[in-house]
C-alpha cells in the first residue's frame, strides 16, 4: 500500500483508493447494481432508473471508457413521445478518462445528449472487493428533475472474464 492510500480497516471501511492504485482497480468491466438519485434539498432518495436497472462501465488500460445505463421497464417505442420518454431513463456516453485523487474524470467525446459532448465528467470511486461505489459531484442532471441539484449514488459489481 503506498502512502496515497488509506486504511481505515479498523471500522468496516476497506481501503480507499487513489491515483495509480485506483486505475488499475477499475481496468476491466462493472455491471450496473443500483442507481439512486438524492435531491440536495430535501435529501430525498429517488430511484430514477427503477429497482432492476442494468448497464455497463467499461475502463481501458489505454485511458477510455465506455458508460451505459438503462433503466427497467424499457420497451420499444411506437411514438415520437415514447422515444423521447426513453431518453429519460438513458444515460450513455464515451470518452477518455483520467484519474485524480478518488475520482474518474471523462472528458465526453460521445453521449446520448449533445450537451454533454466537449464536457467533462467527474465521478468520485470507493471500491470495497467486487463493489464500487460511485457518487456524481451535485449538479443539474437533464434527465430527471433538471431544475433541482441533485447527485447520483450509483453501484456497480466487478464482472469476471466468464460472465
Amino acid at each position: 500500500m503506498t502512502k496515497q492510500s488509506l486504511a481505515i480497516q479498523d471500522e468496516g471501511v476497506s481501503d480507499v483508493l487513489l491515483g495509480d492504485e485506483l486505475k488499475a482497480a477499475l481496468i476491466g468491466t462493472w455491471e450496473l447494481v443500483s442507481y439512486v438519485v438524492e435531491e440536495k434539498e430535501t435529501r430525498t432518495q429517488i430511484p430514477a432508473m427503477g429497482q432492476s436497472p442494468r448497464g455497463r462501465v467499461i475502463f481501458t488500460a489505454d485511458d477510455w471508457v465506455a458508460f451505459n445505463l438503462e433503466g427497467e421497464g424499457r420497451s420499444p417505442a411506437q411514438t415520437k413521445q415514447e422515444k423521447a420518454e426513453l431518453l429519460q431513463t438513458l444515460v450513455s456516453y464515451i470518452g477518455r478518462f483520467r484519474i485524480e485523487e478518488d475520482a474518474w474524470i471523462t472528458r465526453i467525446e460521445t453521449a446520448w445528449i449533445p450537451e454533454w459532448v466537449g464536457s467533462e465528467q467527474k465521478r468520485f470511486v470507493r471500491i470495497e472487493g467486487e463493489i464500487a461505489h460511485v457518487t456524481t459531484p451535485w449538479r443539474h442532471m437533464p434527465n430527471w428533475q433538471p431544475d433541482r441539484l441533485t447527485r447520483s449514488r450509483i453501484q456497480f459489481r466487478r464482472l469476471g472474464s466468464d460472465t
